[in-house]
């Protein structure tokens, strides 16, 4: 398994003049299982933060969601996924 990373471009939900990034990193077997896992890992975080509870820290698949802004749209359909080059050893 190879370590990937996705980029989904974000947006402000009341103010499209505001864009950022949101970056998923974590292993998967290809580019679609990549771009899955990190939409699992959104869409679980999600699930938790509107009921109430915290976001879930099971990173051990190294697929998480950290930094969520419930007030920022994902945009899914223009994700990008690549193979993740670490040039600083961050892991």
């Amino acid at each position: 398994m190879r370590r990937y990373e996705v980029d989904v471009p974000i947006h402000h939900a009341t103010d499209q003049d505001r864009r950022g990034l949101h970056v998923f990193t974590g292993c998967a077997a290809g580019p679609a299982e990549a771009l899955a896992a990190a939409h699992n890992a959104y869409d679980r975080a999600m699930q938790h933060v509107s009921g109430g509870r915290p976001v879930p820290d099971d990173s051990s698949n190294g697929w998480a969601a950290r930094g969520l802004r419930t007030d920022w749209v994902l945009d899914w359909h223009e994700a990008t996924t690549t193979a993740w080059v670490n040039p600083n050893r961050l892991m």
